[in-house]
């Protein structure tokens, strides 16, 4: 099983990492992947990496392209000296639980 990071245990240079990602929004939910807790750990490398790990809303998303599409051309504009690894896991899998209190809000579920 994957493990989950919260935003609060992100370092500094993993906020600024994440930071980008709230540009990049779920074409059907029209929520952005941060607030719809998609992404669930933020690591870099020695070598100018950086690791993604995330997951979609449901394994056999239809936009699950355009959404890693989105995550790998936001951190390759804002990081352009950076190797970008998404490493894509359903282990957990996501739940409305995700969803930060904003996400909560933009979609409505209380």
């Amino acid at each position: 099983m994957t493990t989950i990071k919260k935003i609060s245990e992100y370092t500094e240079e993993e906020y600024k990492i994440l930071e980008p990602l709230y540009d990049v929004i779920d074409p059907e939910l029209f929520v952005n992947i941060v607030d719809l807790g998609l992404i669930y750990d933020i690591k870099t490398g020695g070598d100018n990496n950086i690791f993604i790990t995330m997951t979609f809303t449901t394994q056999f998303c239809p936009m699950g392209e355009s959404i890693i599409n989105g995550v790998q051309n936001v951190l390759m504009i804002e990081f352009p000296d950076r190797e970008v690894h998404i490493d894509l896991t359903f282990d957990p899998p996501w739940s409305y639980d995700r969803l930060t209190p904003e996400g909560k809000n933009m979609l409505g579920v209380e």
